[in-house]
């Protein structure tokens, strides 16, 4: 089973607003994910952005490979570096 952390579409028409989410790859984007691990609104003018940090560490070090939208969230709030970190310094 092939694991994404991506984005899931929320929200009014012209009105988006993702949450950030595990889920298998085969599975729909606004179907069915194992857990939430954030949000994200860019809307919001700065774009807001919540990541639980810890459940992205744990699902990142199990083999998830983050969206390039997930992957650019993640770098932003240094997720990425720490990932980096962890794995390098096994």
């Amino acid at each position: 089973m092939a694991v994404k952390i991506r984005l899931k579409r929320m929200g009014a028409k012209k009105s988006p607003f993702y949450r950030i989410v595990v889920a298998d790859s085969r599975s729909p984007r606004d179907g069915r994910y194992i857990e939430v691990v954030g949000t994200y609104n860019p809307v919001t003018q700065p774009a807001k952005v919540e990541i639980n940090e810890e459940l992205a560490l744990k699902w990142l070090q199990d083999g998830a490979k983050p969206s390039d939208t997930v992957r650019n969230l993640f770098s932003t709030q240094g997720i990425m570096e720490k990932f980096h970190v962890a794995k390098n310094s096994k």
